[in-house]
Order: C-alpha cells, then sequence, then structure tokens
C-alpha cells in the first residue's frame, strides 16, 4: 500500500501579482520542496481533492462532493485547459465502494474543474497531463457546509479503498487555509450575481472572464495595501489547524463549527475540507507523519499559505 499525501494552498494570483522577492523565493522553495517528494515517490495514480469557485459547480444543484469519471480544466486564470486523464473505471470503482460506505456521494460523467484543482497538477508536474488522475470535488465555498465528520468519512472510504492496491497513490490536496476572496455570497448577491452562481457563470465568455479575474487581482493588491474590505488573514488559526494535521488525530476537527470557520478565517477558509479528505485517506491506511511543512500568510496571494507532504510511519 504505496499511498502518500501532498497537499497545498493555491492561488489564482500565482503569476499574476508579486508578493516581493523573499516571499516568492520561499514559496518556489516549498515548490522545490514538494516537486522533489512526489518525484522520489512516484506516484502511479493522482486522487485530487479540489474545490471549485462557481465555475463547474453551482447552486442549481450543489453537492458535497463529487467524482468525476471524467474531468475537463476550463482554464480560468492562465491554468491550462483541457481533458484530464481520468482512469474512469477506477473512478467507478471508487465511486462504487464509497457508496457502499454510506457515504451520500455524487458522480459526474463531466465534471468542469478550474485553477482550483489544476494548478497542483501543473506545479508538481508541469501539465495536466502527466498522470492519471481522480477528481474528486469537495464543496468549500457554497454555504451550507456538511460537517467536517463527514468530509473526514469520505476521506477515510477512499483511503480504505486503497488500502490493497499496488499502485503508488498521492492524495493530492488543494486550497486554503484562511482567506477572504472577494467571491459574490449567495445571502448577500445582487440578482446578476445570484443569476451567476445559481448556473448563469458557466462557461463565460472571455470579456466576462478577464473582468472576473481583474477584480480579483485588484482585490489582492488592494488588500497588501491594506484597502480591501475583506477579512484579514488567520496565523494563529491556521498554525492551529496545521498542528493538527501534524498530530495524525484529526477527530479533535469535528467540533470546528462552520460558521466559526467563516468568522475566524474567512469565507474560503472551508477549503481545508480537501487537507482533511487527503489526510483521512491517509489516516485510513496507517499512522502517518508530516515530511515537510511549509506556512507563510500572503495577503498579495489573499492567502494563508501552505505546503506539506506526509507519508505512513
Amino acid at each position: 500500500m504505496p499511498v502518500a499525501v501532498a497537499a497545498m494552498s493555491h492561488s489564482p494570483l500565482l503569476g499574476l501579482v508579486d508578493p516581493g522577492p523573499g516571499t516568492a523565493s520561499a514559496v518556489e522553495s516549498a515548490f522545490d520542496a514538494v516537486r522533489a517528494f512526489v518525484e522520489d515517490f512516484d506516484p502511479d495514480l493522482i486522487v485530487s481533492f479540489g474545490p471549485d469557485h462557481y465555475n463547474g459547480f453551482f447552486y442549481e444543484l450543489m453537492p458535497p462532493f463529487c467524482i468525476g469519471f471524467d474531468a475537463v480544466s476550463i482554464g480560468d486564470y492562465g491554468s491550462q485547459a483541457g481533458v484530464l486523464d481520468v482512469p474512469t473505471d477506477t473512478a467507478r470503482s471508487l465511486a462504487e465502494y464509497v457508496l457502499s460506505q454510506g457515504i451520500d456521494l455524487s458522480i459526474s460523467l463531466r465534471m468542469e474543474v478550474d485553477h482550483g484543482a489544476v494548478q497542483p497538477l501543473e506545479i508538481l508536474f508541469a501539465s495536466i497531463t502527466a498522470k492519471p488522475v481522480v477528481p474528486v470535488f469537495v464543496n468549500s465555498v457554497a454555504p451550507p457546509f456538511v460537517p467536517l465528520s463527514r468530509i473526514r468519512a469520505l476521506g477515510t472510504s477512499i483511503g480504505r479503498y486503497f488500502a490493497d492496491t499496488d499502485e503508488r497513490v498521492l492524495f493530492l490536496a488543494s486550497g486554503g487555509l484562511s482567506h477572504d476572496p472577494p467571491v459574490p455570497r449567495i445571502a448577500t448577491a445582487t440578482p446578476d450575481q445570484r443569476e451567476a452562481l445559481l448556473g448563469g457563470g458557466r462557461h463565460l465568455i472571455p470579456e466576462a472572464r478577464n473582468e472576473r479575474q481583474q477584480r480579483v487581482i485588484r482585490a489582492a493588491r488592494d488588500f497588501a495595501a491594506g484597502k480591501a474590505d475583506i477579512m484579514a488573514l488567520a496565523p494563529e488559526w491556521d498554525r492551529r489547524f496545521l498542528d493538527v494535521v501534524d498530530s495524525g488525530d484529526l477527530s479533535s476537527l469535528d467540533s470546528w463549527d462552520s460558521q466559526w470557520m467563516t468568522e475566524t478565517a474567512g469565507n474560503s477558509s472551508h477549503e481545508i475540507r480537501t487537507w482533511i479528505a487527503a489526510y483521512s485517506a491517509l489516516a485510513a491506511i496507517g499512522k502517518y507523519r508530516v515530511s515537510y511543512r511549509f506556512y507563510r500568510p500572503i495577503e498579495e496571494f489573499i492567502a494563508g499559505f501552505a505546503v506539506t507532504t506526509a507519508v505512513l510511519e
């Protein structure tokens, strides 16, 4: 059962906003560390736990989690567009097993994914098609959210499926940590924003997508200058979460209430759900140890930015 975890924050602002030479160098060093880890592990299969930012999943039908039997990247924020190499038989077999374990899973025969799912693939492998990947969407943006205990249960069931595999499987998590980007929220949306969140934002024309991206870039620059009307990053909360991950016992996260998370660490802090799923998958197979940890609050990326790797003891 050769399995491992790589978990990392993503940001659509990577390469678009300059965080300064010191921070840029530190982040690139962290990426180099995880690249070396993944190259040494040499996975046969990636199980990718990723969020979506109202590009593939909308309020017209918002599952808490979903496995894709096929997937295509939309290519937002300059990320690679195109079809992912999804082993459909493996994805289907995994979904059937997870459902048999009492997890209320959704499936997609044509999943659309955005930068939140593919940016780590690009960083680690230079191409989104370098390795076979089973995409697992985890709702991390659109409330209401399932309790974190259900995210642990999802990850645990996926880990158990791969417990006896001969393949080298990398559980890859993308998202977080604390951040509150300028994403419209259904509770306060204007009529136009509400329509976009319901599904009207699917397949944006290039001009509309560029306008959305420029709005986020402007917000990042304003945030770094102390002028943006979004929540501050929460480094103490971020480090507390990373300490729980380091401990190997994720059960204490069950008490983390969704509203408290939003109020403490921002509306998009729920992207740690991808980490919880990936680490729960690893923990289901055996006791693990975190072999690398990087963290830095980066206002230019509007994110508490972290990178970790882990292996079985």
